[in-house]
């Protein structure tokens, strides 16, 4: 089955000369970051392989939530729920935002304690967020046949929709004056003296005096080539689409047996609450070490799986010149297919939470690749050894919501502006410089 459906961007035929600042991916934290940096009045390209949105910008779940956010991520999705309402009016278009809760069910007491406890991190920030009883619950979820203890509720987290986002932001940013470029893989980064000077892309040269890598799941294979060791993995999610249905419930709703919300449309995207899939690869060992405590802590969660991708990423070469074909240009998108096992069991599990879902009609499946990092904590940081270059990367699934407060954030460090929040959580040389890497579960 094809990938969703997604806003189409029309890149820009020309490539520019000179620009201040290259970005080099367009999911959504690229184009936040490009445009930000076009607010700011710098002269971006926006450089992508592929197409704007076309890989796991638009096929995660759609959540925009501070919801049992990994306490690192907090400050930073605090801003981002700031920044979501505003961007209809600052993009001009349709991102299908809006605020519809979130809520995070508790099977047992257990788990009902461990999300009171959770709420403590949202102490200093007037964010409605409160647990719920099971009675509670029930009265604002109608027709749910869930026997649970409770449910931690956030009513200023809401949904937006995938297909639309990174589009609209990526278009506004070209309305400031940005260079979209689609189909323009980035073969690597120049440098004089030390420093950043410039881009290779499939279609020529771009001087520049700063690049930003946004390339999502790509990232560490674009690092690796520049002689950065970048510890990411991929790890697959897959989604249900559903046609429109009505009696459905208004807010997302998050179990272990399924996750699900509303779409703008009418209908809803299901996936599996829990589970993953981890394809077995070269990258598996090779950073063995850093995601050993990561295993440790979610292997209930992830299903190690080694077959033919271990033997198709092998053949992917980890160093190439800037005057040949890279990786990139043989693979313009990541389309991997679902596990419709894992699928058709989420949406069993959520007809029995909700017996209206047994007339929801599935329009489409797809899947993911999710860039993960041994912490699950993204890279948001300048690199110290290559000046002007810097990583906005390994979202772990928590990207889509956070993305534009991550693309300013991204923004500042390239430009000097204070930091929209401090981010020593989020350098890269945390794998490197000797510190423990934390792994805080259940996020």
């Amino acid at each position: 089955m094809p990938g969703p459906f997604v806003v189409p961007v029309h890149g820009d035929l020309e490539l520019p000369k000179k620009v201040d600042v290259v970005v080099i991916g367009g999911g959504i934290i690229g184009a936040s970051t490009a445009l930000e940096l076009a607010d700011q009045g710098l002269k971006v390209a926006l450089c992508e392989k592929g197409g704007i949105g076309h890989e796991q910008s638009s096929r995660n779940w759609g959540w925009v939530r501070i919801t049992r956010r990994d306490p690192r991520e907090i400050p930073l999705m605090a801003e981002a729920l700031r920044i979501w309402p505003t961007l209809a009016e600052r993009t001009g278009r349709d991102l299908g935002y809006t605020r519809a809760g979130i809520a995070f069910a508790c099977a047992t007491k257990k788990d009902f304690d461990e999300h009171e406890r959770w709420l403590e991190h949202l102490k200093d920030y007037q964010i409605d967020s409160r647990m719920l009883s099971s009675k509670e619950f029930n009265e604002k979820t109608p027709g749910m046949k869930m026997n649970i203890e409770g449910a931690l509720f956030t009513s200023v987290d809401g949904r937006a929709e995938p297909q639309k986002a990174a589009p609209a932001i990526a278009e506004a940013a070209r309305d400031r004056g940005a260079h979209i470029l689609t189909e323009c893989a980035v073969r690597g980064i120049q440098t004089a003296g030390g420093k950043v000077c410039g881009v290779v892309t499939e279609r020529g040269e771009i001087a520049c005096e700063q690049v930003v890598l946004a390339g999502g799941a790509w990232s560490s294979l674009f690092a690796r080539n520049t002689g950065l060791r970048l510890p990411q993995l991929k790890v697959k999610n897959s989604v249900i689409r559903t046609k429109p249905l009505e009696g459905g419930p208004e807010h997302a709703i998050w179990s272990e047996g399924f996750s699900v919300r509303k779409r703008q449309d009418g209908g809803y995207t299901i996936a599996d609450g829990f589970r993953n899939i981890v394809d077995i690869v070269p990258d598996s060992f090779r950073y063995m070490r850093e995601f050993l405590p990561a295993l440790g802590a979610e292997w209930k969660s992830l299903m190690l799986r080694f077959g033919g991708k271990f033997y198709d990423e092998a053949r992917i070469p980890n160093k190439w010149s800037l005057d040949e074909v890279s990786p990139f240009e043989y693979n313009r998108v990541l389309d991997p297919k679902p596990a419709f096992s894992l699928q058709d069991k989420a949406l069993a599990n959520l007809r029995k939470a909700f017996p209206v879902f047994e007339k929801a009609e599935i329009a489409q499946r797809w899947a993911g690749a999710i860039d993960v990092t041994p912490d699950a904590v993204p890279v948001i940081s300048p690199i110290d050894d290559i000046p002007g270059f810097y990583i906005a990367t390994g979202f772990s699934g928590h990207g889509f919501g956070i993305g534009p407060a991550a693309g300013r954030l991204a923004a500042d460090l390239v430009t000097g502006r204070a930091p929209i929040v401090d981010p020593t959580a989020f350098r890269f040389n945390r794998f490197s410089d000797g510190s423990k890497i934390e792994i805080i579960t259940g996020f």
